[in-house]
């Protein structure tokens, strides 16, 4: 069996939980099939990768997206299977499905619906994406939800599906790359103290993430509390703007803030998260959220909404604490997020016994070589 693998995102140009995915998931796919991975970017040793057209770079980026996509598309003629992730890649997956009469496999990270904010960065792109999305949809041979919840948002945003092509395997995490560890030289290098009580956040600066609500609830985090916001690339110079000035708001009202707004190394990752008292994942929308099984897989316990897949991987009262999102009452949403970290801060011990069963149960659910394996399942589900 040859896949053909379409992708924007693939090591080392990673930014986001996709990237993480789509890297993890061909390690473990090579195991069990022959794979050819296309991408977008620069060159890499274990895959091809493919530009915009030289007189569409200066264009929308929907457009661009879309001249990759043909190149992708023409790209994959010997193929058994197209596997597309995102929506930048799920043009290639059709057009090369109807092209080469092969089938068409799409795993759904999120969903153009549900991220309306996006029209804030790609402008009129957001409707290229929105039909970009749905046409795949509506016509691939089979999907993939990350989550439960991601099913049951697919299954709502296009009742039109079919939900016996919808098969659901989460993500997982490599716990020998995400383990505790006892370094604290990258924190100190930001100027961070490991002996005193962190909250970490990693992510990047988008509305999905929900940075600002994180922001706002950190006014009222215990005073001995360090902030350590890992946050980069924001989507638009207004939400950089915007973070900028909450962040220079809080600092100016406590102590012990830190903005390291760069793309951490995994070893300057595993640092801040094993040495965090507390993980928080504020996002407003999450269709699993692979950044809270790294935080797991360091042994911290983790505060996060209950919004999509979250709940799925983050076991309330026992590996973290659940804040109820809801986007008409954010003040509310502010105030659990806060109590629930101050809950950790001030109970250490539980804090760490969260972590601990975090660590056992990412150990124990959430493995690569299953997702590979599951995943092939579901490639020969419609091969047959």
């Amino acid at each position: 069996m040859r896949i053909g693998l379409l992708t924007r995102e693939y090591p080392p140009e990673v930014y986001g939980g996709a990237g993480v995915h789509v890297g993890e998931l061909v390690r473990g796919l090579r195991a069990l099939v022959d794979v050819d991975v296309h991408c977008f970017g620069g060159p890499r040793p274990d895959a091809r990768p493919h530009a915009p057209a030289p007189d569409l770079t200066a264009a929308n980026t929907a457009l661009t997206t879309l001249s990759v996509d043909l190149s992708m598309a023409s790209a994959v003629a010997d193929v058994d299977l197209v596997h597309s992730h995102t929506w930048y890649a799920n043009l290639a997956g059709h057009l090369g499905k109807l092209l080469h009469d092969v089938p068409h496999v799409v795993t759904a990270h999120s969903l153009e619906p549900r991220r309306p904010w996006k029209a804030e960065q790609l402008g009129g792109g957001y409707q290229v994406s929105s039909w970009v999305e749905r046409t795949a949809y509506q016509s691939a041979d089979a999907m993939i939800a990350v989550s439960d919840g991601m099913r049951a948002d697919l299954l709502d945003c296009y009742p039109e599906l079919d939900p016996r092509r919808v098969h659901v395997v989460r993500n997982g995490i490599d716990t020998k790359a995400y383990q505790p560890v006892t370094e604290t030289e990258a924190l100190v290098r930001f100027g961070v103290d490991p002996s005193q009580p962190i909250v970490a956040f990693i992510g990047r600066i988008t509305r999905q993430k929900g940075v600002g609500h994180l922001l706002a609830a950190a006014h009222h985090f215990a005073p001995e509390a360090q902030l350590v916001l890992c946050a980069g690339a924001p989507d638009t110079p207004d939400i950089a703007a915007e973070t900028e000035n909450a962040v220079a708001e809080l600092a100016g009202r406590r102590d012990g803030v830190f903005w390291i707004q760069r793309m951490l190394e995994p070893d300057e990752v595993c640092q801040v998260l094993s040495h965090a008292t507390v993980f928080v994942c504020p996002s407003v929308y999450e269709p699993l959220g692979i950044v809270n099984l790294e935080a797991m897989a360091c042994g911290t316990a983790v505060v996060a909404s209950d919004v999509g897949g979250i709940p799925e991987v983050v076991d309330d009262g026992r590996t973290g604490l659940l804040a109820h999102y809801d986007a008409e009452n954010p003040e509310e949403y502010e105030e659990a997020l806060a109590e629930a970290v101050n809950e950790l801060l001030y109970d250490p011990e539980l804090a760490a016994v969260m972590g601990a069963a975090g660590r056992r149960r990412a150990e124990e659910e959430f493995s690569w070589a299953s997702v590979a394996e599951q995943t092939v399942a579901v490639y020969r589900s419609v091969l047959c």
